[in-house]
């Protein structure tokens, strides 16, 4: 093996170039409600009276959203922590003073947020930091549901697949795996409500549960028609804007197509968040059995996702210099 010289080492090199990944990376460093996630765990966390002293809290949440953000395993975002020392810096790990939190201590620390249910208390406090800066929810719900593939092979333990998963025909197409159902704000696109469910669960038995209550009005595609007793239920004074059918045997409903067409511009902001977990964060398989854990996991996601959306904004909001004595 070749010896490396002074200049191939990171202290001596002369030319750099700041990556999208560390660039992104400052950004959301910049912009993540870390004090209030931290104050929501912190109770939880293991105080280090017995035994080894545990891994800091803030790196430990870094090392969690690094997982999200980079669709990485517990095995693999281990290795790219040591791996990059972008990573490395992002999480406060100095390796000169202490390793990479192993994959075991990794996935505890997720465990931990699964007993305690905290990652939908994640999505709440953000929304709150969120609300606090001016970016609120308001009275207006879209609702929609995207399904998340999971593993078909039966070569495990059990020689059986992910009996909590089920199998659904969309189109021509069957799909195996589970549902992520959301309501989304029809003015900032921010996330406030998920279910998890079999792919095989229709969207309209998760309907109630996605409305906050306080709705004017509910949108939804067609697959949510005919739910106006539902809605009212959940949201007496909510207006049902959930598209109709428009075509029929003996042609086509023009006023109902256009008035479908007007309702569409509305619904596809409850698109943002789905591009931005399959495309951006990489998340189009499931990673865990069951649905509690892939639950957990996508209700932290969409904490992330409902940041991340608005860190351009939050950054301006961070800027502005406050008033002396107020």
């Amino acid at each position: 093996m070749q010896q490396m010289t002074l200049a191939q080492q990171a202290e001596f090199q002369r030319y750099t170039k700041k990556t999208r990944r560390e660039q992104f990376l400052e950004e959301m460093e910049a912009v993540m409600p870390w004090a209030e996630l931290l104050a929501l765990i912190e109770p939880h966390y293991p105080k280090g009276n017995n035994g080894r002293p545990p891994v800091g809290l803030g790196i430990m949440l870094r090392v969690y959203f690094l997982q999200h953000w980079f669709n990485l395993s517990d095995p693999a975002v281990e290795d790219a922590l040591y791996e990059s020392p972008v990573l490395r810096r992002f999480a406060g790990i100095d390796l000169g003073r202490a390793p990479v939190p192993d994959e075991t201590t990794i996935l505890n620390f997720r465990h931990l947020l699964e007993a305690h249910d905290l990652c939908g208390e994640m999505l709440d406090a953000v929304n709150r930091y969120l609300e606090g800066r001016g970016i609120r929810i308001t009275t207006g719900t879209i609702v929609d549901a995207t399904i998340l593939h999971a593993p078909t092979s039966t070569k495990n333990a059990n020689k059986e697949r992910d009996p909590e998963m089920h199998q659904v025909k969309k189109g021509n197409q069957w799909y195996f795996g589970m549902k992520a159902h959301i309501g989304v704000d029809s003015k900032e696109g921010i996330v406030h409500s998920v279910c998890s469910t079999a792919a095989s669960v229709s969207d309209v038995h998760m309907l109630p549960d996605l409305l906050h209550g306080k709705e004017k009005k509910v949108w939804g595609d067609g697959g949510y028609q005919g739910q106006t007793e539902q809605i009212h239920e959940a949201a007496p004074q909510a207006q049902d804007m959930t598209s109709r059918r428009a075509k029929y045997k003996d042609g086509v409903d023009e006023l109902t197509r256009a008035k479908n067409r007007t309702k569409a511009r509305v619904r596809a902001k409850v698109e943002w968040p789905f591009r931005i977990l399959k495309r951006v964060f990489g998340f189009t398989k499931v990673r865990y059995r069951g649905l509690k854990k892939n639950h957990e996991w996508l209700c932290a996601a969409f904490a992330a996702i409902n940041v991340y959306q608005n860190r351009k904004r939050l950054h301006r909001i961070n800027q502005r210099p406050t008033l002396q004595g107020a």
